[in-house]
């Protein structure tokens, strides 16, 4: 007997590579509602990929997996683009769960609740440097930070902004989290530190008025932040899907040791 085929639910991206892929699969394999379909496969680049689990988180969180194709520019997050294998690969592709974080914020607006899969990041709004309080469990760790800002990065965005601000780069399933401060000026030789994944870690912006700092969930931002909380939203699994021998472990392994 053979198998049924697999329902997909195509996404594109607005670029016109992605517009291109999507009516390609979309006539070779059709294209399903994502609340019918038995995965969602994303065409486009790492933002776009973000922005399709935020859109489609109630779905995805019932079990939905989510296999992304590159057709964007760095694609970390994605799969090879392949037409003609889809159904093999899919069917060969390691899963791997992921958390985001869960960001909760006062600010000058009043109070927002976001989640951020790669990161949690605080940057001075003005010419004048963020003077940061950071919190751990409780205690207080840092008195004051003094630096363009600080984020805190799950594993899976540890090759993204974090890395770009000298943050370490941590292999999928290592229940870590990377506190990694962004242009620090004083303490002068303090390079971040890594955390318990169930760390409640909490920003205090010192000053706000003649300082004032911005937050940003990935890439959702919020201005004149007053206080962060952050902590992993276990309540929240998703399943990223990734060709076999080219899971997000493994990619990050290979970012580990590239130049």
């Amino acid at each position: 007997m053979s198998k049924k085929p697999l329902k997909y639910a195509f996404l594109a991206s607005a670029k016109p590579d992605a517009k291109r892929a999507l009516a390609r699969l979309t006539e070779r394999y059709g294209n399903h509602d994502a609340g019918n379909a038995d995965v969602m496969v994303p065409l486009g680049g790492d933002g776009f990929m973000l922005e399709t689990l935020r859109r489609h988180m109630p779905l995805l969180k019932r079990g939905l997996p989510i296999y992304g194709m590159n057709r964007g520019t760095v694609g970390f997050l994605m799969n090879e683009f392949d037409v003609d294998s889809l159904p093999e690969k899919i069917a060969a592709a390691e899963a791997t769960t992921i958390h985001p974080l869960r960001m909760t914020a006062q600010a000058r607006g009043g109070s927002l609740t976001e989640l951020a899969f790669n990161e949690v990041s605080l940057y001075r709004q003005t010419q004048q440097a963020a003077h940061i309080r950071i919190i751990v469990d409780g205690r207080t760790r840092l008195e004051k930070l003094v630096a363009d800002g600080v984020l805190l990065s799950t594993p899976v965005g540890s090759t993204a902004y974090n890395l770009s601000a000298h943050g370490p780069v941590l292999p999928i399933g290592t229940e870590i989290l990377a506190l990694t401060p962004i242009s620090a000026f004083r303490p002068r030789r303090w390079r971040g530190a890594l955390l318990k994944a169930h760390a409640k870690v909490i920003f205090e912006v010192i000053d706000p008025d003649r300082r004032p700092v911005n937050g940003a969930a990935d890439s959702q931002e919020i201005r004149s932040i007053h206080r962060i909380e952050i902590e992993q939203d276990l309540q929240t699994s998703l399943t990223l899907l990734f060709d076999a021998h080219h899971g997000l472990d493994e990619k990050i392994l290979q970012e580990q040791f590239s130049s």
